[in-house]
């Protein structure tokens, strides 16, 4: 009886101790095609998720969208194709917070696979509200890919767990033509994230 006890106690404190609620932090998305939960890689990739969760918090993202999405027949003058849909602040910058610096996944130890929630950029440094999800697996999104020409991927930071059959639906959805080809000719609204308990 005392060594069970004794096991009981010891393993209350070690998973107290190694079991940090904002590694398995997750987001609802509610959006007008339906639900996705995000789960976040707090204790991999830090810096982009406690970014993400600020905005999450705040709401700034309540009632913005996915605007652009990117499929296999919408990138004809890219080499290197890959399969995303991205949503964000868009051009609100009233919304918007400071730049966050470039957790590669060359850092975390993360890939971008099927699902995979990471940061929109344009160079190292750049990153701040804009976000993508990945459809099927995009190694070239990792450190050293080649779709970026600065060769420092992009940073991956949580994934979907749940309504990926959302995300695909919008993926799906029209676009314009000419520069505007992988822009949702209606973006699909962001009505609110919430932060699960």
């Amino acid at each position: 009886m005392k060594n069970s006890t004794n096991y009981l106690f010891v393993s209350l404190i070690l998973s107290m101790f190694y079991f940090n609620p904002a590694m398995a932090q997750k987001v609802l998305v509610q959006t007008e095609r339906g639900d996705i939960v995000l789960q976040l890689f707090s204790d991999k990739a830090p810096v982009s998720s406690k970014n993400f969760l600020r905005y999450v918090k705040e709401h700034r993202y309540d009632g913005a969208g996915f605007y652009r999405v990117v499929r296999l027949d919408n990138q004809p003058d890219k080499k290197v194709k890959i399969e995303v849909i991205q949503g964000g602040l868009g051009d609100d910058s009233t919304k918007t917070l400071s730049r966050i610096v470039h957790e590669t996944t060359a850092i975390t130890g993360l890939k971008h696979l099927d699902g995979t929630l990471s940061m929109a950029r344009n160079g190292p440094g750049t990153a701040g509200s804009e976000f993508f999800i990945c459809i099927n697996n995009q190694p070239e999104l990792d450190y050293g890919g080649k779709r970026n020409p600065d060769g420092q991927g992009f940073a991956a930071f949580g994934k979907v767990l749940s309504g990926m059959n959302i995300v695909k639906q919008i993926q799906q959805e029209q676009t314009g033509t000419g520069e505007k080809i992988q822009a949702l000719t209606k973006p699909v609204k962001i009505i609110r994230m919430s932060v699960l308990k």
